[in-house]
């Protein structure tokens, strides 16, 4: 008796679907085509940015695995250095994207794993087609700002970079000073008169390369310096001139006694001037402020906050709560913090930032949505 069974099809396919993930590379993107579960990825490999070539390997795959030209195609890539650009793109071409956060794909735990493009390729797909067929929680989609709020986040990033970049320069300074036995306090204006009156161990002058060095890395410093006062200036200008509805709500968290020009500026434009958040959960998930529970058989614990969110956010939150106890000491949440962590060790009051820093951030979109002055809060009599 033959008992072979009959397959009416190769694999499971609902509706003409071509689905398409990317593999980005600086120099060759790796393309992975699909249209259901079952099937072996079509893998192709195109020129970094070759969109022409994309367009052709779309309209190849249609032809190849039997879909008509109209078949919808729903594809994704990985969120990196590639940013939105290739987004934007797919969606101005009628091609359905997501944007994945790549730190909540999931990973085969073995120690040792076979690791490819090709892999990699192969596995999106097969978790894209699953997201597309209702498995929503398969991964983390990413939300794509628009062109606008995407830039207007360049002049505060640039600050961050560049007071990065200052300090980089002032501990330079201070290590090769330090390497001959100086100590030195602050790096003002008059630096380079001080270099020339500085006298080593044995009463000598600073060596001429070394001096010659230490001199270019502070016209270096004093560059940055510039370039730093110029982009604040421009922020002050902006938050007193501009008419911005985005602008506008920097001038109504700067109202709050506690909140700082920076901390205003860079929680409107990376957090509240573009995304839509529906309650307080969704806010202090986004700033990755959200407790993470452990739970396995009689072990339960909790392993601090996720750090999933957005890390800009998250670093000013905890400073800005530190502020909050400080400023607005007479505030609800400050009194609940003292009551719940005011009497521990450092460490407790630590952890208690945490979660102040997240409640605050609650109550400041709370206020940016509906006005709501956090329970006895006061006002500043000046902006800036």
């Amino acid at each position: 008796m033959d008992t072979a069974a009959t397959r009416t099809r190769k694999y499971s396919v609902e509706g003409p679907v071509l689905y398409l993930a990317f593999e980005l590379g600086n120099r060759e993107w790796k393309l992975g085509f699909s249209i259901g579960f079952g099937q072996r990825p079509r893998v192709r490999t195109i020129p970094a940015r070759a969109l022409e070539g994309l367009q052709r390997e779309i309209e190849l795959a249609k032809k190849r695995l039997g879909l008509p030209e109209t078949a919808r195609v729903v594809s994704c890539y990985e969120a990196g250095r590639d940013g939105f650009w290739l987004h934007r793109y797919l969606e101005e071409a009628g091609i359905e994207n997501l944007v994945v956060d790549s730190s909540s794909i999931e990973v085969n735990r073995r120690f040792r794993r076979a690791k490819t493009d090709r892999m990699d390729v192969a596995k999106l797909v097969d978790q894209l087609m699953r997201y597309d067929r209702g498995e929503k929680k398969v991964w983390h989609i990413v939300r794509v700002p628009g062109v606008e709020a995407e830039d207007q986040r360049q002049l505060h990033r640039e600050l961050a970079d560049l007071k990065a970049e200052r300090t980089q320069h002032i501990n330079r300074i201070k290590g090769l000073l330090a390497g001959q036995g100086v100590r030195l306090g602050k790096i003002g204006a008059g630096f380079l008169k001080e270099l020339a009156a500085i006298r080593l161990w044995d009463g000598r002058s600073i060596p001429e390369g070394l001096r010659a060095r230490l001199e270019r890395e502070y016209e270096r410093l004093q560059f940055i310096q510039g370039q730093l006062h110029e982009l604040q200036a421009e922020r002050v200008e902006a938050i007193r001139r501009s008419e911005k509805p985005e602008v506008e709500k920097v001038r109504q968290l700067l109202r709050l006694k506690g909140i700082g020009l920076n901390s205003a500026w860079v929680n409107t434009m990376e957090f509240f001037a573009w995304r839509d958040f529906h309650n307080g959960k969704e806010v202090g998930g986004l700033a990755g402020l959200t407790p993470t529970s452990y739970q396995s058989g009689d072990s339960s614990r909790e392993r601090g906050m996720s750090k999933a969110g957005n890390r800009h956010v998250r670093a000013l939150a905890i400073e800005i709560a530190w502020g909050w106890l400080r400023y607005q000491p007479e505030s609800e949440l400050s009194r609940w913090y003292q009551r719940r962590f005011g009497d521990g060790s450092s460490r407790v009051r630590r952890i208690g930032i945490v979660a102040l820093a997240r409640k605050l951030l609650i109550a400041l979109w709370r206020y940016l949505e509906t006005g709501l002055i956090p329970q006895g809060a006061v006002l500043k009599t000046r902006l800036i």
